[in-house]
């Protein structure tokens, strides 16, 4: 059979030429400006690749399952573990939640250790579990983590259970639980020996166990960015190889007592990347201590839905926020997944958003084959190009930390926390001003939508509340949470204020306007009053009136306002709390604030700020 190219009949067309076309389609457009992304991490992508971008790119010969393992760590299928954490303290109901779940597809359990003190306990939790073919995992800060090993390798021993041959890790991260609570459990040293007593305790009884943990989802639920996430990970989880090995312990057996965990976020591509450069990098970081097999260069990378961008207002979307972060990290190859249930924001999970969330794992395996196909993002330009930005944005945050004396060292000064707080407050400006888009939240809000009664309070496992040390602490919170409080807080006033659509002319400018306020208005949960037209000004404000509205935004065309805005705000003027014109007319906004119209709103808006202060004139808040 003959081996004939597809399409060689057409000929190959040259960078150059493309470039031509697109200047020619710009007339005379910034190329930068319109078409090249600069990412929040610093970066810049083009509006296409081609081949010719992928020779800088050194590590595109190797396979999967060869250093760097970019691609990878294994070369004939792409299966991960289905994981569910579980945070449920009580043993036998968080065994039951258990069961349910392995019997449902699930692979992994994540459980809560903090309330399990002896066999008794660990007996109850277990129950039923057939551990050689589950992974078991012990979240959250179990007082003695060590304890914990010991009563699950007793349990498993008396329920006849080879415990060499059990997989799961504890997540023992004592960076993490610094930058929670401001301080280390005991101090830095004696976290450290504990470090060294645990990997030397699983090197004898639990060698397939991980027991060392680095959180890069606390730096992404605190809003960083991905190359901190990634970087900042990397330099917490040298800080552990430096500090054991001077304690005596192989380099291997460090790497290969580390879980790296790290959060999926929403923005696709750029997540596939992040793990296949945080297997790449974390290669070339191992390599540099000399281990004895290649293998303790393969990264183990857990996968947990971020937080950050999960919403209390219209939270079935988190269903769609949650399934393409899972795909991200099942193309991408993590180890293990947990896919966050999509009502986590407002009350514990229930069974059927535990199901929900195993469900879009299945079907990605069972419906998709994406455990059949080894690295299915290899060779894409784009995405080989975001993996090499990525690795080398992070390198360079990774060399910062080592310059400032390590991730410890760089705690303590403050610099990590303060990065972090710095692209926080670009991120929460972006959804401020909608540039970031929170489906229900800051924009397309559900009209009719009540959460306040559906909120219950949930405690996490493992909380930070009231513990000051002398580390700055790094505080998760979701992106969608000041927006919420807004509408929360008019939910809780008793008040729903009424925002009428006083709508004339042009009906295209009208309709669009109308449905920009609509959608501006109703992200605080005020009450909408649209309407079809009006034939004056007169029409419109007698039907304000009489709809009782407490604050009238005028829509219509730029030209047309001339028509009706002086008008409408003698008619308005002290007969609602505010008149308000939806655009932005630059040469005639000081003549309509003196008719009368004490706000514009457009796209330019800072929205947030805006309805802060709607808030306070209406005595909401």
């Amino acid at each position: 059979m003959e081996n004939n190219k597809l399409f060689t009949e057409f000929p190959p067309v040259s960078t150059e030429k493309w470039e031509e076309v697109i200047n020619k389609d710009l007339k005379g457009a910034d190329y930068e400006k319109k078409l090249v992304w600069k990412t929040i991490e610093g970066f810049k992508v083009k509006p296409y690749y081609r081949a010719e971008d992928l020779d800088h790119i050194d590590y595109l010969n190797s396979n999967p399952n060869q250093f760097p393992f970019t691609r990878g760590k294994q070369s004939d299928s792409n299966t991960w573990d289905i994981r569910q954490d579980i945070r449920e303290k009580d043993p036998a109901k968080a065994n039951a939640l258990a069961l349910d779940a392995l019997k449902r597809g699930a692979t992994a359990i994540g459980f809560c250790a903090k309330q399990i003190e002896t066999e008794e306990q660990m007996a109850t939790l277990l129950n039923g579990i057939y551990l050689s073919a589950v992974t078991i995992h012990f979240n959250c800060c179990a007082s003695k983590f060590i304890n914990t090993l010991r009563l699950f390798v007793a349990v498993a021993r008396k329920n006849g259970f080879d415990t060499t041959q059990l997989r799961g890790s504890v997540n023992f991260d004592i960076y993490s639980y610094a930058l929670r609570h401001g301080k280390f459990w005991g101090s830095e040293d004696s976290d450290l020996d504990e470090a060294a007593e645990l990997v030397s305790f699983a090197q004898k009884e639990l060698p397939a166990f991980r027991v060392l943990s680095v959180g890069g989802t606390l730096f992404n639920n605190a809003g960083s960015n991905i190359v901190q996430e990634l970087g900042f990970s990397l330099a917490a989880a040298n800080e552990l190889m430096a500090k054991l090995s001077e304690r005596g312990i192989s380099p291997d057996t460090i790497a290969n007592n580390i879980v790296f965990n790290l959060a999926i976020g929403g923005n696709y591509f750029m997540e596939i990347a992040k793990i296949r450069a945080a297997r790449l990098l974390w290669s070339k970081i191992v390599e540099q201590y000399k281990p004895a097999s290649p293998d303790a260069c393969k990264a183990f990378i857990n996968s947990t839905c971020s937080t950050w961008n999960l919403s209390i207002f219209d939270p079935y979307v988190n269903m769609l926020r949650t399934t393409t972060e899972t795909l991200s990290a099942a193309i991408a190859g993590a180890d293990s997944i947990s896919t966050a249930p999509f009502d986590i924001t407002f009350k514990e999970a229930d069974d059927f958003s535990y199901r929900i969330a195993r469900n879009q794992q299945l079907l990605l395996k069972e419906e998709s084959y994406l455990d059949k196909i080894v690295d299915p993002a290899a060779g894409s330009y784009y995405i080989e190009n975001l993996t090499d930005s990525i690795a080398q944005y992070a390198w360079q945050n990774f060399l910062t930390i080592e310059d400032k004396g390590g991730f410890a060292n760089a705690l303590r000064q403050g610099f990590v926390q303060d990065e972090i707080a710095k692209t926080a407050q670009q991120r929460d400006t972006e959804i401020a001003t909608r540039r970031t888009t929170i489906i229900g939240t800051n924009q397309y809000p559900n009209l009719t939508e009540s959460m306040n009664a559906k909120i219950e309070k949930h405690d996490a496992c493992c909380s930070s509340a009231g513990q000051e040390g002398d580390i700055k602490p790094l505080n998760p919170y979701r992106g969608a949470e000041a927006f919420e409080q807004l509408r929360l807080a008019t939910e809780r006033s008793g008040q729903r204020p009424k925002v009428f659509l006083l709508t004339y002319g042009n009906l295209a400018m009208r309709r669009a306007r109308s449905g920009f306020a609509t959608n501006f208005f109703g992200v605080a949960g005020y009450e909408i009053v649209d309407n079809n037209g009006f034939a004056s000004a007169e029409e419109g404000v007698k039907a304000a009136l009489d709809q009782h509205a407490d604050i009238v935004v005028l829509c219509s065309s730029d030209e047309e306002y001339a028509e009706i805005t002086e008008q409408a705000c003698q008619l308005l003027k002290g007969k609602v709390k505010s008149i308000v014109l939806a655009g932005y007319p630059k040469e005639m906004v000081e003549t309509y604030k003196g008719y009368g119209i004490d706000e514009f709103i457009h796209v330019k808006t800072n929205v947030l700020e805006c309805l802060t202060n709607f808030q306070k004139l209406l005595g909401i808040i």
